[in-house]
């Protein structure tokens, strides 16, 4: 019989934390913490409709550390020397030209479930936020643009998919992130608590109906509900950290809370601080961020719509294309500027212990090979300064899974990955 004791104690096996900073745990700027490993980070950023083919990917016959970086990543060249450009990757089940994120980090058959019209899996992110995350106030974080309909981005809530392969919900705008990361909870304590008990109560009682209505199911409505109850353990492993939390406040910043009504250009930049100030307070260590495309391109004074814009020709479209490409990889080097000048207590700096994948899962207009792709960071370990061009069609998954075995995650396999990037391992 399952008990909501069973699912407690699984739920503690899950979420029992080790000794905190933020629970009285200091760790100091002294000979001792510089001694101690930094925590690892990881961030995925992703937009939708693809880069301009012609001036964003690196000539193929210059690979290696000795390549000219191309037009549509000439802002990146103060960074040149720690980033590497990855060309030949794909999902090799993508078949939908205006999804430029849904399967991007779970490379996932959409029809792997029978008489299903979409099925997917896990998210590359999720399974290092099973990892990293049991540490931090939020396991993962999840942001979104208020454009992400019109950006080329598809089905999902953000790009982050659960172990069953179900949508996790994002934060849809700066200031939503702002305060559910730094702004102070002034419910009394003993009302959040009644809440917390309140919610642990309809579990109960929800629990209790379930198990009622196991009895004479046939095997499909045995999956079914099967799945019903992980999704309540889920719910219960969420309320378990809240609790753990409860007590503790969140981190200060010296972000001011950001004005409403951003969009575009201003938006990522905004959002792109909020990522560096989550990370540097611990407040997560993993974070992904859907990107806006269509108002990015408002925002430069582009006339051109996002959709038409990646059937480019020779023109007005291809010209909107390039500028965005350009601003995209300004807005990247600002986010790398600033990964790279916060300081972690033992002089290193929080780009050295983060990993941060750039991309998307369409290459340009309907071309769903070679998905444009770019590594920075240190904390997985990768070979940086480089372009490399693997061979045609290389699973976008063996990319995923390279970055897991850097972080400490020696999987044997994530979605379609067929083995590891030789190329890119130091």
């Amino acid at each position: 019989m399952i008990t909501r004791r069973n699912f407690l104690r699984s739920t503690n096996a899950i979420i029992a934390l080790p000794a905190l900073e933020s629970l009285g745990f200091r760790r100091f700027a002294s000979a001792a913490s510089a001694t101690t490993a930094r925590p690892k980070r990881a961030v995925f950023l992703n937009f939708g409709w693809g880069v301009t083919n012609e001036t964003w990917f690196p000539d193929l016959k210059q690979t290696g550390s000795d390549y000219t970086l191309p037009e549509g990543l000439a802002p990146l060249a103060r960074h040149k020397a720690d980033l590497t450009v990855v060309q030949g990757l794909a999902n090799k089940f993508a078949n939908e030209a205006h999804w430029g994120s849904t399967f991007w980090l779970t490379g996932a058959n959409r029809y792997a479930e029978p008489g299903q019209s979409f099925h997917n899996s896990v998210s590359v992110d999720q399974v290092i936020a099973a990892e990293l995350g049991r540490d931090t106030r939020f396991t993962s974080v999840q942001l979104n643009s208020p454009d992400v309909k019109e950006s080329g981005h598809g089905p999902g809530l953000s790009l982050a998919w659960d172990a069953r392969g179900k949508p996790l919900a994002g934060l849809d705008n700066p200031v939503h992130a702002f305060h559910r990361l730094f702004s102070t909870d002034t419910t009394p304590l003993a009302e959040r608590q009644a809440l917390l008990a309140q919610k642990r109560s309809v579990l109960d009682a929800v629990l209790t109906d379930a198990n009622d209505l196991q009895r004479g199911l046939t095997k499909t409505d045995a999956d079914k509900l099967d799945e019903y109850f992980q999704g309540i353990r889920d719910i219960e492993t969420r309320l378990g950290k809240d609790e753990q939390w409860l007590n503790i406040p969140k981190s200060k910043v010296a972000l001011a809370e950001p004005k409403e009504g951003l969009s575009g250009r201003e938006e990522v930049r905004v959002v792109y601080d909020l990522i560096v100030a989550a990370l540097q307070t611990n407040s997560t260590r993993v974070v992904t961020y859907r990107q806006p495309v269509s108002a990015l391109l408002q925002s430069l004074g582009l006339k051109v719509a996002a959709h038409d814009m990646s059937h480019y020709t020779p023109g007005d479209r291809m010209i909107a294309s390039q500028k965005r490409d350009l601003a995209q990889s300004e807005l990247l080097a600002g986010l790398i500027d600033k990964l790279k000048a916060s300081k972690e207590p033992d002089g290193t700096s929080l780009f050295d212990h983060t990993v941060l994948a750039y991309g998307s899962n369409i290459r340009t207009i309907h071309y769903l090979d070679n998905c444009p792709t770019l590594l920075a960071g240190g904390a997985a370990g990768l070979v940086r300064g480089q372009h490399l061009a693997l061979p045609k069609n290389t699973p976008l998954c063996n990319l995923w899974l390279t970055i897991l075995h850097g972080l400490g995650i020696p999987l044997e396999r994530h979605g379609d990955s067929s083995g590891l990037i030789k190329e890119l391992r130091a």
